[in-house]
């Protein structure tokens, strides 16, 4: 898989919110630069239009928090012509149908350590959805991991969370500090991603959370992340067309 910047929308009540620290019941209706509404599709649009990106991650927080997923925004998403990565609050192996019945083109699913309810239901997801359609993320809170208490993980370490995922057939991973994102104070995670990057050569590696300039982007390619999710950078302009076109000319050449 090739480098590449995803942008990022969190949905919440079916419009697009400012994901800060993690603090869910604070997020308010985001304000972009690229649309004066925060109507997700017409923004996802503009995205698309704007920056050239092909490619969305959507975190559906009412979804994660329990709620049906919003099939009909992932619908109208997908019709823009995007390749849609969605977190959709997975919690087992059947909570994959209603999404793969869809019949999404370029649909990858987020598997989120902070839902998924331990290993037996994410090689449920494995066999579910293929390896190539998955993303693992493991989700941190300033570091720690979002192991919910009637888990059967085992562990809250993050390095034998991700060691156990790998065997269970992950290929694709995500790192994601949720208390990061929204702040622009970086990942805090750049250690731990070496680290798995350096035990599992063969595992894509995802990044996001933090990220405040093209600069960070660029780090985190040299230190070998497979793709990097940005949100507020994005929305608020820091993160523009001209510095992603210098991005693709530094990484690919040309």
């Amino acid at each position: 898989m090739s480098f590449r910047v995803v942008p990022v929308l969190d949905l919440k009540e079916g419009r697009a919110v400012h994901a800060v620290g993690g603090h869910r019941h604070q997020y308010q209706a985001l304000r972009s630069v690229w649309q004066s509404g925060p109507e997700p599709i017409p923004l996802a649009r503009s995205l698309r239009d704007a920056l050239g990106r092909d490619t969305l991650y959507l975190a559906d927080l009412d979804a994660i928090g329990g709620a049906p997923p919003s099939v009909g925004i992932y619908r109208g998403l997908a019709a823009l012509g995007l390749k849609l990565w969605i977190d959709a609050g997975l919690r087992e192996a059947r909570s994959t149908a209603p999404l793969l019945d869809l019949g999404l083109h370029d649909l990858t699913l987020i598997a989120g350590l902070e839902t998924v309810k331990g290993p037996a239901d994410l090689a449920g997801m494995v066999a579910a959805v293929g390896a190539d359609r998955l993303i693992f993320s493991l989700d941190l809170f300033e570091g720690r991991a979002l192991v919910a208490a009637e888990s059967t993980w085992g562990t809250d370490n993050p390095l034998e969370l991700v060691h156990q995922a790998i065997d269970l057939g992950v290929r694709r991973l995500l790192i994601l500090d949720l208390a990061r994102v929204g702040t622009g104070r970086g990942l805090g995670t750049e250690d731990l991603l070496a680290r798995i990057g350096k035990a599992h050569p063969d595992v894509a590696i995802l990044a996001g959370g933090g990220v405040a300039r093209i600069e960070d982007v660029l780090y985190l390619q040299k230190a070998g992340a497979a793709s990097v999710l940005v949100g507020s950078a994005l929305h608020d302009g820091r993160i523009g067309r001209n510095e992603l076109d210098w991005l693709d000319r530094v990484v690919h050449g040309g």
